[in-house]
């Protein structure tokens, strides 16, 4: 499902215009990202949670030239899945 796919199936869920809830899923997503970069977690009971996680330096190694380079470190978004969602996938 792609996120025109998905504004489709919001606004039929929901009674929404396609337009009306293509500015909710943009507002949602903005409002996630927002919290992300402020490094605050997002929860929604029974879905999910959008955090940050921290990727400390470590050393790799180049495919290509098999020498040793260091990969920085980083900070990277990540989605852990509720029970309820977890529960409905089986």
């Amino acid at each position: 499902m792609n996120k025109s796919e998905l504004i489709d199936a919001m606004a039929e869920s929901s009674g929404l215009t396609k337009a009306d809830a293509g500015r909710a899923l943009d507002g949602f997503i903005g409002a996630v990202t927002g919290a992300l970069s402020k490094g605050d977690s997002v929860t929604l009971v029974g879905f999910g949670t959008y955090a940050v996680k921290e990727r400390a330096e470590r050393l790799g190694r180049n495919p290509q030239t098999g020498r040793e380079i260091t990969i920085q470190a980083a900070r990277l978004p990540s989605f852990k899945a509720g029970k309820t969602l977890k529960d409905a996938i089986k």
